[in-house]
């Protein structure tokens, strides 16, 4: 990020053409990482903007939710659920919240599987509000689900980002150092009374507020079953839903429709779209041997999901592949719920 980032931003301020702006929601860099997403941000809400509220809305439903996904800790695992609730932050099931948890190196720094592709391999289990890990060849280890206040904050950076988080012991963080056997890490966790990122420090500038903890960029990524489809058509090997590590998994309708829902109620939750997902070399990360190739799926995807070529001087070429949204509306949602677009 750094200098890469703000330079991403200034190409964006100072060159996005009128006609971008209409397409931002649908571009993206992936070789920039979140710099170019954010550029992408301001294009789409500068364009769009915040909804004002009106009378009732008109439903046409568009979907249905097949699957919903916590990912507790960052680069980890999902947790499949049936139901959950829809904060500002994102998904929540219990004490069970979506990226409340992250690695970090010594300093701070955050650590997903772009470096470390070996952390798709630790899996969560959730039972009785308390969370295992496992993973090959270590010992199951219980996290505490309520940490000694005598464990210290730490500072913690997220894509150049501030965020603090309160340490989850030395046993943990040796159980993660001793599995991933590269450096030394540790685990910190987000709690509900600190200061999550604002959406104007990762989209800035940006029209709309919200915070999230340790997501990349947003409380909720959905994803249609039929633009992976789409997608595996064009493979020689198949790839699964998780490569792409979406909260909402939606059936019933056509690929890539998802691109188009500016706003949905899914059970009693309003969401905004916020801008496409572009994608990176995560996707790339094989999710059963926590091996990193660099080139499939994000190869076939930028053969046929690139931006328009005239803002490749901005966008580069990253693929976009799912929908970044924001919460409206906290309620609570579950699987086989309808998924509506609201039109005036």
């Amino acid at each position: 990020m750094g200098a890469a980032a703000s330079s991403a931003l200034a190409r964006l301020r100072l060159a996005l053409p009128a006609s971008a702006q209409a397409r931002a929601a649908l571009v993206g860099a992936a070789t920039l990482g979140l710099a170019a997403a954010a550029a992408l941000g301001v294009a789409a809400w500068n364009t769009r903007g915040r909804r004002r509220r009106r009378g009732p809305r008109r439903l046409q439903q568009v979907g249905t939710v097949a699957e919903i996904w916590i990912y507790p800790i960052k680069s980890c695992k999902g947790v499949s659920v049936n139901e959950a609730e829809c904060t500002e932050m994102g998904l929540s099931s219990g004490h069970l919240r979506d990226r409340f948890w992250l690695v970090i190196k010594e300093d701070g720094h955050m650590v997903t599987a772009r470096q470390e592709p070996r952390l798709v391999l630790v899996s969560i289990t959730w039972a009785n509000d308390q969370m295992t890990l496992s993973a090959p060849d270590m010992n199951e280890l219980v996290v505490p689900k309520k940490l000694p206040s005598t464990n210290p904050i730490r500072n913690c950076r997220i894509f150049g980002v501030d965020i603090q988080g309160r340490d989850c012991g030395d046993e943990v963080a040796q159980w993660i150092t001793s599995f991933l056997k590269t450096e030394t890490f540790r685990l910190v966790q987000f709690e509900t009374h600190m200061m999550g990122r604002k959406s104007k420090e990762i989209f800035e500038p940006f029209i709309q507020n919200y915070q999230v903890a340790y997501p990349d960029c947003s409380p909720i990524m959905m994803l249609s079953e039929a633009s992976l489809i789409d997608l595996n058509t064009r493979l020689e090997k198949k790839i699964k839903m998780e490569q792409f590590r979406p909260n909402i998994v939606v059936t019933g309708c056509s690929a890539f429709e998802e691109d188009t829902w500016d706003e949905i109620l899914i059970g009693s939750v309003e969401m905004n779209k916020i801008l496409a997902c572009p994608r990176c070399i995560m996707t790339t990360v094989d999710p059963d041997t926590g091996i990193i190739t660099r080139k499939e799926p994000l190869e076939t995807l930028k053969s046929y999901r690139l931006c328009d070529p005239a803002e490749k001087h901005i966008y580069k070429s990253s693929p976009l592949f799912g929908m970044y949204f924001s919460v409206e509306k906290i309620g609570s949602l579950k699987v086989g719920d309808p998924v509506y677009l609201m039109t005036d």
